[in-house]
This record gives structure tokens, sequence and C-alpha cells, in this order.
């Protein structure tokens, strides 16, 4: 699996690391024209508004629109939760706007309440350790949206089909096993178009 992170901000070396941690081939994204040679994309964290110009301006929101309507998996971390949602509370327009869900920026405060802890994820079979750096969380899902992780009440990780999203950073970390559960996600939606390329 041929699995790509978005260059244009944030911890990009860390989630290549994570992703042939758990067995991908991992590239940094910087031109659309790579998008079509992959399975899967990663958008990592940094700061939303920041990401948002950036994707606008290099031509990625329509080009990722148009990966995810093609059925390939999007993993939104941090900031690419953001990215990913729907609606953005106090008003700031949705970037990608393909996630049924609305987030709170910087909801756990600001830098220095960083915090890491061990969260329960649907899907792992173990608790994961999770790093929240100025996260933000997600404060409400649509009927389509899967919540995966619940700290402190409020909602940390959601799936929705084939879109992965959670509030942490799982890169800064040694335990790959949600990139290993969005690789996975890749597998089975390459082996779905196969099947409907052959016709079966």
């Amino acid at each position: 699996m041929k699995i790509g992170v978005l260059a244009l901000q944030g911890a990009v070396a860390e989630h290549i690391r994570s992703l042939q941690q758990a067995g991908a081939e991992a590239v940094a994204v910087k031109r659309v024209e790579q998008l079509s040679e992959l399975h899967g994309l990663v958008i990592p964290g940094g700061e939303s508004t920041t990401i948002g110009k950036l994707m606008r301006k290099y031509g990625f929101i329509e080009a990722i629109r148009q990966f995810a309507a093609d059925g390939k998996p999007i993993f939104g971390t941090c900031a690419g939760l953001i990215v990913l949602a729907q609606r953005i509370d106090g008003g700031e327009e949705p970037h990608l706007g393909l996630m049924d869900m609305t987030v709170v920026r910087n909801a756990f405060g600001r830098q220095r309440e960083s915090f890491e802890t061990d969260l329960e994820v649907a899907g792992l079979d173990r608790p994961l350790r999770a790093v929240f750096i100025r996260a933000p969380l997600i404060k409400e899902v649509g009927p389509g949206v899967e919540v995966l992780s619940v700290y402190n009440g409020e909602i940390v990780a959601a799936r929705q089909n084939r879109l992965l999203a959670c509030s942490f950073h799982p890169e800064l970390t040694d335990d790959s096993a949600l990139h290993a559960y969005f690789v996975a996600m890749a597998e089975e939606a390459a082996a779905e178009k196969s099947v409907n390329q052959r016709g079966v």
C-alpha cells in the first residue's frame, strides 16, 4: 500500500515513520499529481487555517475531494481533523467539508496544557498512547459517523466510511496501531476497487 502524507505543514516525517512501521510505503505529498499514485492520504497536524490556505493555493481542495469521491481513505490528525470537518465551531469556513461532524479548535487548551494519555479506541485490541497538543475535539457527529474514542466525555476519534479522524497526534509515539488501522482501511478499499473493476 502506498500512503501519502500531505506535506504542507506538520509532523510529516513522523507520520511517514509510523506508516512504514505499519507496513506501508509512505511518501510526502507536495504536488496534486502525486495523489493518483496513492491508496490513502494522511492530513497531519499543524495550524488548520494555514493548511487550508496552502491547500487552496496549490490546488489540493478539489483534488482531495475527488480523491475521497473515488473511495480512497483519508486520515486527518489534530488540525487534519479540522480540515476534514463539514462544520467548524466559531464560524470558520470549512476546508474540505467531507466529514459529517462539528469540531471545536484548541478545545483542550494551549500548548502548555498538552498531555499524554492511554485511550481505548474501537477496532484496536489494546489502549493507544495519545498525545494531545492544542488539540481540537469533535463536538457532534452525524448519523453516518462512528465514534471510535472518547476522552472525559468528549469525542476524540471517529470514522465515516473511508474517512478517519482523531484529535491527537498518534505519530508522536512509537505505537503505530492507529496507522495500521488506516493502512487496513486502504487495503480494504483497494481490494474492493479491484473486485469492482473485474466486474465480479
